[in-house]
């Protein structure tokens, strides 16, 4: 279902980004959803909500203080994910 008609972003889109980790500040931030018109950032805001409790993220710590994230392979082939330098060679 397309959420913001403005930016063509669809729920899909944004829980695939929600999975990966990410807010609403984010989301909006890498997809401009909502920062148009306006009128999809409830529909938004609920999309990020449910992902978000559904597939909770756990916090990463370590004591040297490094951060390893792996993502999914359907998160790393999306064309949405792509600021990732591995995407520019693939």
């Amino acid at each position: 279902m397309i959420v913001c008609v403005c930016r063509r972003v669809s729920d899909r889109e944004i829980a695939r980004h929600v999975r990966a980790g990410m807010t609403f500040d984010e989301v909006q931030f890498e997809l401009g959803v909502a920062t148009q018109c306006g009128r999809c950032e409830g529909c938004a805001r609920d999309v990020v909500a449910q992902c978000s409790a559904s597939h909770p993220v756990a916090a990463l710590n370590r004591d040297d203080g490094a951060r390893t994230i792996q993502l999914a392979t359907s998160i790393q082939e999306s064309s949405a994910w792509n600021s990732s330098p591995h995407s520019l060679a693939a």
